[in-house]
C-alpha cells in the first residue's frame, strides 16, 4: 500500500463550461463542481484541460470562485496560476488563496528556453512569495521543455512546494520518480498522463490527474482506491475502461482538437455548452453528431459495468464561510476522502 499523504488521491483538470463567446457559465461550473466533488475527486480550475491560458484574468477568478463556493471544503481545492509573467502568477495564487483554494498549481513559463538553474531559480522564487502551498507541473507539450528529475528532486525540499503533476508519457522517468518519492511524507508526485494511471499507481505515485474524469469521476476513483490497496487486476480493468472514454477525443487529435471534443462529451452529458475560447475552435456539426455517437455508445459500455451518467440535478447553492481556508474546520478533510481507502 503507498504511503498515505496529504495531496494524493484523484485530483481533475476541470473543463471551463463557457456561454454566450467566451463568459464563465457559473451554473454550469456550479453544477460540474459537484458532479466532482459527489464522485468523490477534488476539483482543478485552471489547469491546461481548462483553457487556463485562454481566458481573461477577471474571468478565471470568477470560475475559481464559484468551484471554491460549490466544493464547500468537502475536498482539496487546486487552482492554477501558470502564466508568463511571473508577477501574474504570484497575485493569482494570492487572489485564489484569498477565495480559499488549497493549492496552487504552476508549469514553466513557456516564451523562453529556460536551463535547470532558470528553473531551479524560478520556481524557488515562486514558492517563496505564496501564502499557499505550491505543486510543480511538467508538460512538456505546451511548454517545449521537461524539468529533469535532478532538478525536481532539488526543489521538492522546498518548505513550500508539496509535489509534482507530471504530464510527460515516459514510464522510465515515472519508474524513476516514484522510486525518489514515494516514501516522502511531505512530497507528491501525481501523474497527468491518463493511459498511465493504473501503472504510476503501481509504482507508488500518490495520485492520478485524468482529464476523463470529467466525464465518470466515479471511474476514477474507483481506479484510485484499487491501485492504492494493490488490486491490480481490478485496477488494470478500470484502466481499459478509463482509456475507452480518452480514446473518444485524445486518439489522432492534437491537442488542441482534443480539448473542444472532451468538452462536447461533457455538454452531451448535460454540463456545459460546446462554446472554447480563442484559438481553440468549437466542434462542427459533423465531428459533433460523430463524438455524440461515440459517447452514446460509450455509456452503454460503461453502464454494464455499473457507471451510469446521471443527468445533472438542479444544484443547491452552498453557503460557505468568507475566512481564507478555515483551518479550524475539522469536518473538511486534507485529502481527497476515498472509501476503502484502508489495505485489503
Amino acid at each position: 500500500m503507498t504511503m498515505q499523504k496529504k495531496y494524493r488521491g484523484v485530483v481533475v483538470p476541470m473543463i471551463t463550461p463557457l456561454r454566450n463567446g467566451g463568459e464563465i457559465d457559473l451554473e454550469a461550473a456550479a453544477t460540474l463542481t459537484e458532479y466532482l466533488v459527489a464522485g468523490q475527486v477534488a476539483p482543478f480550475p485552471l489547469g491546461t484541460t481548462g483553457e487556463a491560458a485562454s481566458i481573461p484574468m477577471q474571468a478565471r477568478a470568477q470560475f475559481v470562485a464559484a468551484v471554491i463556493r460549490q466544493n464547500a471544503r468537502r475536498m482539496p481545492v487546486y487552482a492554477g496560476i501558470s502564466d508568463n509573467c511571473l508577477a501574474t502568477s504570484m497575485e493569482m495564487a494570492r487572489q485564489y488563496a484569498d477565495l480559499g483554494a488549497d493549492v496552487a498549481v504552476a508549469h514553466l513559463p513557456s516564451y523562453y528556453p529556460l536551463g535547470d538553474d532558470d528553473i531551479k531559480a524560478y520556481y524557488e522564487r515562486l514558492a517563496d512569495s505564496i501564502p499557499i502551498p505550491l505543486m510543480m507541473y511538467n508538460i512538456p507539450v505546451t511548454t517545449r521543455m521537461s524539468i529533469s528529475l535532478d532538478t525536481l528532486e532539488c526543489l521538492s525540499h522546498h518548505p513550500n512546494i508539496v509535489g509534482l503533476k507530471d504530464s510527460e508519457k515516459d514510464t522510465e522517468r515515472l519508474q524513476a520518480a516514484t522510486a525518489v518519492w514515494k516514501d516522502r511524507a511531505d512530497f507528491s508526485h501525481m501523474i497527468g498522463c491518463g493511459s498511465l494511471c493504473a501503472l504510476a499507481l503501481e509504482m507508488g505515485s500518490d495520485g492520478i490527474v485524468p482529464g476523463a474524469a470529467n466525464v465518470v469521476p466515479r471511474l476514477f476513483a474507483d481506479l484510485y482506491r484499487a491501485g492504492f490497496n494493490r488490486r491490480q487486476e481490478e485496477s488494470n480493468r478500470l484502466q481499459a475502461l478509463a482509456d475507452s472514454i480518452s480514446a473518444i477525443f485524445h486518439t489522432n487529435r492534437t491537442l488542441s482538437q482534443s480539448l473542444p471534443t472532451l468538452k462536447a462529451m461533457v455538454h452531451f452529458l448535460g454540463y456545459c455548452q460546446t462554446d472554447v475560447m480563442p484559438p481553440l475552435r468549437p466542434l462542427t456539426q459533423r465531428q459533433l453528431r460523430e463524438t455524440g455517437e461515440k459517447l452514446a455508445s460509450l455509456r452503454v459500455v460503461l453502464s454494464e459495468q455499473g457507471y451510469v451518467v446521471p443527468r445533472p440535478a438542479e444544484v443547491r447553492p452552498v453557503q460557505i464561510r468568507a475566512a481564507k481556508r478555515a483551518g479550524n474546520d475539522a469536518k473538511r478533510p486534507d485529502v481527497v476522502p476515498a472509501q476503502g481507502d484502508q489495505p485489503s
